[in-house]
């Protein structure tokens, strides 16, 4: 195997850059480049030179002998000054020793679940750790790379481990009166995994704390969409006009209010008549993000909007403004008036729709798994031939393995650590 090393900071020019060495040939490299390997684990400062002898920085060095590192493997770290030429010099230096070259996006963290230092759920976690823009999306990737989902699946497939050996125990020794029987509670304990693994799949999905609570401005033209829009994302992100048709496209504006991601959508003024080509592809756009809002705030007519839409009567700065009866908001996007209570309500039911504080937010993949799982078990608890009973409690445990990685296909595990950047 090839030892690899990429640059782990962010870009160049920086007060540091920290290089990263994994690999068979660690350290050998950094005895090249440090003249002896440090005490393991302790920051040592040392020259760093070339193979003819050339100084190429002064830096602290790191030294983690495998397996007990971050890959699995013999690690070491460069802790140089984070100047381009510097970086580029040394990187040059480790490129001219044999058996060394420069890491693939991810490589570092798929060693890691190579060699069984995370799992498969554990690095998806990780990636959304990189991605973070929010502090829920933070603190929600934190808990995933820290295996609260592997946890409660390990749990599980524990658990119906346990079962499927009462199963065999029925299917080899039959003849045998106290184990010929299944127990009273066998049902009931695999009903009780169901129940919790339902209550997962109910839970908020992945894909609404990545991406943001998508919130739909709709209406028809000149109902104030673009205003308002702009002042919810606080930019003039939208071009405003008292002519009709003036937003001609869907403009998406992602946000964080309170700490939680939001995507705002901005869309063409719905009408039936009068739009000309461009605009009406606006308008079928719209359309289709109105089909894939998690809320649309209802600008137009009372009643004509969406089913669970919210009434907002806006404009309300304008003398003669269209009213409604009952809006949810009252508001006016050119002075502000209303849009904080507009905000606040919007973050209230966007917190209801994340993931909660120790609550795993599982991905379509996750999902998909333990559907897989949820269903076998559901047909395992109706079973009465243990032959069959026994199969659909093996389908259910590699559903488990799969998520967490066990069992995983060259293509799945490529797509995902082709998300991490060089380095990581």
């Amino acid at each position: 195997m090839n030892t690899i090393f990429a640059l782990s900071s962010g870009q160049p020019p920086a007060a540091i850059g920290v290089l990263r060495i994994s690999g068979p040939q660690a350290g050998e490299a950094l005895r090249n480049l440090a003249g002896a390997l440090p005490i393991p684990r302790h920051a040592s400062f040392r020259t760093l030179r070339d193979v003819d002898g050339s100084v190429l920085d002064q830096a602290l060095v790191l030294w983690f002998p495998g397996p007990h590192t971050a890959t699995g493997e013999d690690l070491a770290e460069l802790h140089l000054h984070g100047g381009r030429a510097v970086i580029a010099g040394v990187e040059k230096a480790l490129a001219r020793f044999s058996g060394l070259r420069r890491a693939e996006p991810g490589e570092f963290t798929r060693r890691a679940f190579a060699n069984g230092r995370m799992d498969l759920a554990e690095a998806e976690g990780l990636a959304d750790l990189l991605l973070a823009e929010t502090e829920l999306q933070r603190r929600a990737a934190v808990e995933m790379a820290g295996g609260l989902l592997s946890r409660q699946v390990i749990d599980w497939r524990d658990r119906v481990l346990t079962c499927s050996a009462r199963v065999e125990a029925v299917l080899d020794f039959a003849d045998e009166d106290d184990v010929a029987v299944l127990p009273p509670d066998f049902t009931a304990d695999i009903q009780g995994i169901t129940e919790e693994i339902g209550k997962a799949l109910d839970a908020p999905h992945a894909e609404t704390l990545r991406e943001g609570f998508r919130v739909v401005l709709a209406g028809p033209p000149n109902a104030g969409k673009s205003t308002l829009f702009n002042a919810l994302v606080e930019t003039e992100a939208a071009i405003t006009s008292p002519s009709a048709g003036t937003t001609r496209d869907v403009l998406i504006h992602p946000v964080a209010l309170d700490g939680l991601p939001f995507c705002f959508i901005d869309t063409a003024g719905l009408r039936e008549e009068g739009a000309e080509e461009i605009e009406a592809i606006g308008i079928a756009r719209a359309q289709a993000e109105l089909e894939k809002a998690d809320l649309v705030l209802w600008l137009g007519p009372e009643g004509e909007g969406p089913v669970g839409a919210w009434e907002i009567e806006t404009q309300i700065d304008v003398s003669g403004h269209p009213c409604k009866a009952h809006p949810r908001h009252r508001v006016s996007g050119l002075t502000g008036e209303g849009v904080m209570g507009l905000k606040r309500d919007l973050v209230a039911v966007a917190r209801v729709a994340m993931p909660r504080p120790g609550q795993a937010a599982l991905n379509l993949r996750q999902r998909s798994l333990l559907g897989d799982a949820f269903t076998a078990l559901g047909s395992a608890a109706a079973e009465s031939d243990p032959l069959l009973l026994a199969e659909q409690l093996r389908l259910a445990r590699l559903s488990f393995d799969r998520l967490i990685g066990r069992s995983a296909t060259e293509d799945m595990l490529d797509a995902l650590f082709g998300r991490f950047c060089i380095g990581k």
